[in-house]
């Protein structure tokens, strides 16, 4: 057989053309469907990270008083949670929940809603079942009697949060022992799940030991296997398929491939960290004379939808630094369950350094019904951060819960202790970036409509 001519006819491609074209369109589909799918790879190192802590869906559930030795995207020490993985491929499940002050939450493993419950939720805090359905479930469900949530994948990651009243932790611990998960169906198989303390266990629940390297499409394939597919993400699954990743068939790349695949990575995972930590859009910024940015630039639900379409680089951005979205997390208004600042950079625009010291101002009191706190985060792991001071938050219900008629608290941030300041400081690591985020739980009208506001990072000495 002839080699093929290097100069074509007039309008074919000569042949290195061709190969050119194919690399640039597969690098160029892989960028996409790596930013499009990484929350789908980060749910699923959710999961595999609390089952290598010993968690195990429908029989073992966890109780966190999360702390830095914990690494997962923006998790933080403000309540104990109480995550539950579920399966609901035996059938839909019953999550009865007390009156009481519980948060919760349960995304699919691609990172999607399904439900907020308790005081979020339909039953608002006064307790309620809650049913869970997997997807494409073609059984009878009940007509009343129980608040209805379908799911789009059959692994569920529940993150139950229990709210320390006046400080006390053992008791919202103990408060998680009294939610209740079991089959809609009575004759189901099932034994009362046991709940586990993982408090002092290490943990990591993040894709970032791999989300530059070619596993990450591994994890993604295996995902992908495990569960029913998604009607929404129907085209992307065709982008995948041109990328030799099909549910159900071999996924066996060769060289050229692999190591294109691995290049996209890269590069998404860089971009990514842009778009997050040096985001251009306007409407970023809480205020104009501050450097607070909203840490989710979507409010309409929790899949990042506009009128019109799905807002991309908003999902993008928020699932590099954290995990789970709900309406309830992004609303704008008095009605929201919590609000989210972002706070990466001092008074002047530069990013803040761990070898710095500095001095944040927080007029008081905070409009919040319930708390509100300001947490570290490493910006290398989006974790928090981690020193031997062994903590990385300043908590209105714990280190601030003595403030009495102050008209206002100064918060520090450095590599070492200011004097006299030791229940109002984080230490910080020279050489590395970090970034908080500032939550407010049962926001009021002041910290919507700009009455009130936290001082920038000021730089001291």
């Amino acid at each position: 057989m002839n080699a093929p001519d290097p100069r074509p006819p007039r309008g074919f491609p000569a042949a290195a053309d061709a190969r050119h074209a194919y690399d640039e369109a597969d690098l160029a589909r892989a960028l996409n469907v790596y930013k499009f799918f990484y929350p789908t790879v980060s749910g699923a190192a959710i999961i595999k990270g609390n089952e290598a802590v010993g968690l195990v869906a429908n029989r073992v559930f966890g109780i966190m008083d999360s702390n830095p030795a914990q690494i997962g995207f923006t998790l933080n020490s403000d309540t104990p949670y109480g995550p539950a993985l579920l399966d609901l491929s035996i059938g839909p499940l019953v999550i009865e929940l007390p009156p009481g002050p519980l948060i919760v939450c349960s995304i699919d493993v691609n990172q999607r809603w399904v439900a907020d419950m308790g005081l979020p939720g339909p039953d608002a805090g006064k307790g309620g079942k809650h049913l869970l359905v997997p997807p494409a479930f073609e059984g009878t469900l009940p007509a009343a009697g129980y608040h209805l949530h379908w799911a789009s994948s059959n692994r569920q990651i529940v993150g139950i949060r229990s709210l320390p009243v006046q400080g006390n932790v053992p008791e919202a611990k103990q408060r998680l022992h009294t939610v209740k998960v079991y089959p809609l169906n009575p004759k189901t198989p099932w034994s009362e799940p046991i709940w586990l303390d993982i408090t002092d266990q290490e943990q990591d629940a993040t894709p970032i030991r791999y989300e530059d390297r070619f596993q990450y499409w591994e994890v993604l394939k295996e995902t992908l296997d495990a569960e029913p597919p998604f009607a929404g993400y129907h085209a992307a699954y065709g982008e995948l398929a041109m990328l030799g990743i099909e549910k159900g068939k071999p996924f066996t790349p060769d060289a050229r491939l692999k190591a294109l695949l691995e290049r996209a990575a890269q590069q998404g995972i860089a971009q990514m960290r842009a778009q997050s930590f040096a985001d251009r859009r306007p409407e970023r910024m809480v205020w104009p004379d501050r450097q607070w940015e909203w840490a989710a630039l979507r409010f309409e639900d929790g899949d990042f939808n506009t009128a019109y379409y799905v807002d991309t680089s908003a999902r993008e951005k928020w699932f590099y630094q954290a995990i789970g979205a709900s309406p309830a997390m992004f609303r704008r208004d008095p009605q929201a369950g919590s609000l989210y600042w972002l706070g990466l950079r001092d008074r002047s625009g530069a990013y803040l350094e761990g070898g710095k010291h500095y001095q944040l101002t927080v007029p008081l009191p905070v409009p919040g019904k319930l708390f509100w706190s300001v947490t570290v985060y490493d910006a290398a792991t989006r974790s928090q951060i981690r020193t031997p001071q062994g903590k990385a938050a300043l908590r209105s219900l714990q280190e601030l819960s003595q403030l009495g008629d102050a008209q206002s608290v100064d918060l520090f941030f450095g590599p070492s202790e200011p004097a006299g300041q030791t229940g109002r400081w984080i230490q910080t690591t020279p050489g590395n970036g970090w970034f908080v985020y500032f939550r407010i739980y049962g926001p009021q009208a002041p910290a919507f409509d700009g009455s009130w506001k936290p001082g920038d990072f000021e730089p001291l000495g």
